[in-house]
């Protein structure tokens, strides 16, 4: 996962590293697309769109950060996990929250442990990821290389919360604007941020840990 620091940056916005998640996004999105038309889903029409958004913001902050290629797959998984979460259904007879039948709700450890609150913890661990290597590139355009510090890690640790929030606005979004959600209500919510939390606090633990061994801005 990790990417060369002295690399040049790339100088366009879609390079040779972006091809293969670039196609791979590409394909799962285009089933995603035809499978939630097929069942008029349209809330994830709506969150589909969302992601076309996120996409192109990504592979601008590619341009400008020289994300690793480790950490473009990872986004590129989150979404994918998304779109499963939303669309796949689970057989009959599986522990789901509230007897609905998308992946989403599916209870891994039944009463303790959604599918959703995993995706959450994972993506927005990688989004602290994806803010340290921001970090570092700001840091590195001036001449510095960035140290995981306990302030810094705590900078990124907060901006990975802040993004989670935001994430919670889109759901709250989409509450408002299409009937029949599988949202959830609040306490929903406080367990979406709590796993946002969890996987913020991982990612900030691992850069601490790994980074802090060579010079690498990675974990």
């Amino acid at each position: 996962m990790a990417h060369d620091p002295e690399s040049p940056a790339p100088t366009g916005l879609f390079t040779p590293a972006l091809y293969p998640v670039a196609g791979f996004t590409a394909l799962y999105l285009a089933v995603a697309v035809a499978a939630a038309v097929r069942f008029g889903n349209i809330e994830f029409v709506f969150y589909i769109g969302v992601m076309l958004v996120l996409i192109v913001a990504v592979a601008f902050v590619y341009r400008a950060v020289r994300l690793s290629s480790g950490a473009l797959w990872a986004l590129s998984v989150w979404g994918l996990l998304h779109m499963m979460g939303g669309l796949v259904q689970v057989p009959a007879g599986w522990p789901t929250h509230e007897g609905a039948t998308v992946l989403y709700s599916l209870w891994l450890v039944p009463g303790r442990l959604k599918y959703d609150q995993v995706v959450h913890a994972f993506g927005f661990g990688i989004t602290t990821w994806v803010c340290w290597q921001a970090l570092s590139a700001a840091f590195r355009s001036r001449g510095i290389a960035a140290k995981p510090s306990f302030g810094l890690l705590v900078l990124v640790w907060a901006a990975g919360l802040g993004f989670g929030a935001v994430n919670e606005v889109v759901e709250f979004a989409a509450v408002l604007l299409i009937p029949n959600t599988n949202v959830g209500g609040y306490v929903n919510t406080g367990w979406d941020l709590v796993a946002n939390m969890t996987g913020a606090t991982v990612a900030a633990l691992l850069i601490g840990r790994f980074t802090g061994r060579d010079s690498d801005s990675s974990p």
